[in-house]
Parts: structure tokens; C-alpha cells; sequence
């Protein structure tokens, strides 16, 4: 294992700031405000001179002319006299020879640079998002189990443009407005990373320990941990230390194989001032769950725990085992027990919400595989 630096953005609508450097740069969508092809050609221009030997590429809701059906019935909506062409928008992205440009599909990133980690990793991104007024990767909830479902269960990194349900997804206004079968696609697939925008005033990151235990129930979550930002009010970077050296490692080996727990005992902080002190001091809080599951999710979670206990289903999809766990996303993946999720909105302010606020890009250090054949030392 070698330490690998993910940089991390989103929602920059047109924005080219300047980023720390790193190994991986990974952009969560909104690269423009109306996907014009001149707006699309600033930023990949700026994509392509950022000095990351790896850079990873989502479109977002904003982006409405990679996506191409949404383009053809709506594009007077939003440009009026000057139609633009989708396929020429969407050749920047896919004939630049630096960008993984995902189009809700998976990807393998193996490190090779001779000044680089050497490390590899599975990436899963997707411009979706849920139905919110007229834009473009939209999609009902209804189809929201489906599209999530195609997740590979080995993925390292997951980027979507929409967070997850309750984890970085408040709204000014304190609505939740996340995606449940997106959160519940996160608890089967179980990623180190799940790396996300959409929410501008979500940005922040959240530790989620998930809950593989207990009564057949799925989709559980056993406690998150808050992020405190370091790079807030001064010029520090606003940096995540889940490395081992930091003294905050994932408990997350990404492994096939079943995960022996004595090895890798979850190191958060105790939120009780049990254990050993961390050094250096973490930037995470534990939170309760229960405390933080919303619009009824809680209630929801007790009675699909009993309902499948008793022999019935809750969740109405072609995954559910009445009275059963679900076995494919449990087996032999024990070492799956955490995954840190990342709002990276660099825009601050809402859409339309007043003058521009930006943050600063997210920058996450953390431990993955060196691939097979290196022979650095």
C-alpha cells in the first residue's frame, strides 16, 4: 500500500482556480452553467494543463449538451438562435488524451508515472442525478434502484455528480436532497471513496461506517464522522488523512477476500476518550446516526429489518431475499467497512443564489495497492 493524493472538485461552472497539487484529479460535474461548447472548451483546456498524471471526468446537470437526448428537446430552452453541436461538446472530453471522461461506467487507473505511487484503483462515475426541475442526467425515482444497481462491486472510487441521501446533501435550507438508492448502492458496493457535488452548500466530508451485522438487515449504517476543515479561514489546504501513517486509516482494504478485523480495527478517534490518542489530531467528530436519518429514514430501517425478518420485503427490486441478507454484497467482503464521502463543490453559494462564494478543492490522502510489476522500491 503507498499513499495516493486524489484532488478533489466539482460544480466549478465555468471557474479554472488554481489546485494543489496531487496524483489524481477528479472533477464530480458542473463543469459549465449551459454547456456551450466555448464554456467546455475553457475548461478542458484548463483540465488538460493541470499537472496530475491521472484525471478523472464527470458531466453534471449543468452540462447539457453531453447529454445528448436532453439537448435534442430541450437545447431553445437554454441557447435559443445558437444551437449548439452535442457530438463536438462532447469530443473534448472524449479525445483528450488525458481525461478518463465517465459516462456512468467504470474505469481502471493504474499509476505508472517514475515519480508516482505506482498504485491502481477502480473508478465508477456517472453524471447522474435526481429529477430536479428541467436539466440535463435526470432521472425518476423510480429508476433510481436500477441505475445504481450497475455499480461493479470491486469499484475503489465512486463519483457521481448527486450525493447520497443524508451525507452531504443539505441544502440551504436543510433539506435533505441526496439519493437513497444511491446510498443504498454505496452500503452493497462499500468503496473507499464516494466522491460527489451537485449540493453546493453540502460540500464537506463525511466517514460512514457501515452496519454488516445484526438482524438480515441492508442498507444500515452504523455511525458517521463528521470532517472539520483544516484550510478554513487561512491558507492551509483543505486536507483528509485516511492513511495509516496519519493515524486515521479507512477501515476499507477494498479486498475480495474476507478481511481479518483484528489487523485493521477501525482507528476514528473515540468519541468516548477511550483508545490511544491520534497524532496527529484528527479532523473528524464522531456523530450518531440515529441523531441524523431524517424524513422518516429511521423508521424506514426498523421496519424493513423487520418486515425481511419476518419473511416479507420492503424494497421492491429483483436484489431483495426475503428473510435473507443480501449475501452478494456481504460475502468474502468483509474488509469493506467504511467509505469516505466528498463533496467537493468548489461554487459555495446555491445556483442563482446571490454573489459567487468558492471553496477550496478537497484534498484526500489515503492508502491504495501498488500494481503487480512495479519495480519501485
Amino acid at each position: 500500500m503507498r499513499k495516493t493524493r486524489f484532488v478533489c472538485i466539482s460544480d466549478t461552472h465555468n471557474q479554472t482556480p488554481k489546485l494543489p497539487r496531487g496524483d489524481v484529479l477528479v472533477h464530480a460535474g458542473d463543469l459549465s452553467n449551459q454547456g456551450s461548447i466555448s464554456e467546455l472548451r475553457k475548461t478542458v483546456a484548463w483540465l488538460e494543463k493541470a499537472d496530475f498524471e491521472a484525471k478523472i471526468v464527470i458531466a453534471g446537470n449543468h452540462d447539457i449538451t453531453l447529454d445528448s437526448q436532453f439537448y435534442e428537446k430541450h437545447w431553445s430552452l437554454f441557447h435559443n438562435q445558437h444551437r449548439q453541436d452535442p457530438g463536438a461538446c462532447q469530443r473534448l472530453f472524449i479525445d483528450s488524451s488525458s481525461i478518463t471522461y465517465l459516462k456512468h461506467e467504470a474505469a481502471t487507473i493504474r499509476l505508472q508515472a517514475p515519480t508516482g505511487p505506482h498504485t491502481e484503483f477502480k473508478v465508477f462515475g456517472s453524471p447522474y442525478s435526481p429529477v430536479l426541475s428541467t436539466w440535463a442526467f435526470q432521472y425518476s425515482e423510480a429508476e433510481g434502484v436500477k441505475l445504481w444497481d450497475s455499480i461493479p462491486l470491486d469499484t475503489d472510487v465512486v463519483v457521481t455528480h448527486t450525493p447520497p441521501k443524508n451525507h452531504r446533501d443539505a441544502t440551504g435550507r436543510g433539506h435533505s436532497t441526496g439519493c437513497e438508492a444511491l446510498r443504498q448502492a454505496l452500503w452493497r458496493v462499500r468503496p473507499r471513496l464516494a466522491i460527489c457535488g451537485h449540493i453546493h452548500e453540502g460540500r464537506g466530508v463525511e466517514r460512514v461506517r457501515w452496519n454488516l451485522d445484526g438482524c438480515q438487515c441492508r442498507f444500515i449504517e452504523a455511525g458517521t464522522e463528521a470532517w472539520t476543515d483544516p484550510g478554513t479561514g487561512n491558507n492551509k489546504q483543505s486536507l483528509v488523512d485516511l492513511t495509516l501513517r496519519g493515524g486515521n486509516s479507512l477501515d476499507n482494504d477494498g479486498a475480495s477476500t474476507r478481511h481479518d478485523a483484528s489487523s485493521s480495527a477501525s482507528r476514528w478517534p473515540s468519541s468516548e476518550g477511550g483508545g490511544q490518542p491520534q497524532i496527529p489530531k484528527s479532523t473528524f467528530r464522531s456523530e450518531d446516526i440515529q441523531g441524523r436519518l431524517g424524513g422518516g429514514m429511521k423508521e424506514r430501517a426498523v421496519l424493513q429489518c423487520l418486515t425481511e425478518t419476518a419473511g416479507e420485503s420492503l424494497v421492491e427490486d429483483d436484489r431483495a431475499v426475503p428473510g435473507t441478507p443480501d449475501d452478494e454484497a456481504l460475502k468474502g467482503r468483509a474488509g469493506r467497512q467504511e467509505t469516505c464521502v466528498i463533496n467537493a463543490a468548489i461554487m459555495a453559494s446555491s445556483w442563482g443564489g446571490g454573489p459567487k462564494r468558492f471553496n477550496k478543492a478537497i484534498v484526500v490522502d489515503i492508502d491504495l495497492p501498488v500494481w503487480v510489476g512495479t519495480t519501485k522500491t
